[in-house]
């Protein structure tokens, strides 16, 4: 038996390669970086999120149109299809979270007016469509709307 005939035990790891520590490690000079670049260079970051090697990157070599609104308020939409199914005669924001018809509040509550209702039903919401509102009247309930 030789030490070239041991077998490494399951899991061993190889050696750290130890960096920058003199020409006899055989990672001497240059520490393992190539010659010159920029990924030779101290402080040099990889892969930062639309990093292109000092090319322009796409997003600003794009050009830019229209608008983008800062004050936009998104509502989640349910239409009155969805209120027909729940069978309530009170529909509230809080209702619609617990029954998972909406899964967030965002700014507030916006009834569309596709389907129709049988019952007379009191919906509260912060928005309401002119389709929405005139079904809900006419089916004997209310249409109530939340400030904010």
């Amino acid at each position: 038996m030789n030490l070239s005939s041991l077998r490494v035990p399951a899991g061993q790891k190889h050696p750290r390669k130890r960096i920058g520590r003199g020409m006899g490690s055989g990672h001497g000079k240059t520490a393992a970086r190539g010659n010159k670049g920029q990924l030779s260079r101290s402080g040099t970051s990889r892969g930062r999120r639309g990093f292109e090697g000092g090319q322009m990157p796409f997003q600003r070599r794009i050009p830019k149109r229209g608008f983008t609104n800062l004050f936009r308020k998104e509502f989640a939409v349910v239409n009155l299809e969805q209120l027909a199914e729940l069978e309530l005669k009170e529909i509230t924001p809080e209702v619609l979270l617990q029954r998972r018809v909406i899964r967030k509040l965002l700014d507030g509550v916006k009834i569309l007016g596709t389907g129709d209702l049988k019952k007379p039903v009191n919906v509260s919401a912060h928005r309401f469509s002119d389709s929405a509102r005139e079904k809900i009247l006419k089916a004997g309930g209310k249409a109530e709307l939340i400030a904010g």
